[in-house]
């Protein structure tokens, strides 16, 4: 799959949205981040791997905890990316 399919794959979930959304207040712990969904913690983990292959979020181990973080580069390349259809538009009109 695409780096470009794997992004809009990752995004496609309401769950993972609201993942980055939670993580755009601050880096927080696997355990932080279930805590505000009612679904176990096997699912936020695989949601978490899928944001992870779509380079949305960073991990890092902080002694036993893993904490994640965005990765605000990509949202940066994929805002650049859209842009370019919103100039192309422009020029066409």
């Amino acid at each position: 799959m695409s780096p470009l399919n794997t992004l809009f794959k990752a995004l496609s979930d309401p769950t993972r949205r609201e993942i980055l959304r939670l993580l755009r207040q601050g880096d927080l712990s696997a355990g932080e981040i279930a805590d505000h969904f009612p679904i176990t913690k096997a699912s936020i983990s695989h949601h978490l791997n899928l944001l992870k292959q779509a380079d949305l979020v960073q991990d890092e181990r902080r002694g036993q905890n893993i904490i994640y973080s965005l990765n605000t580069t990509v949202f940066q390349d994929v805002l650049g990316w859209l842009l370019q259809f919103a100039e192309h538009t422009r020029e066409r009109s």
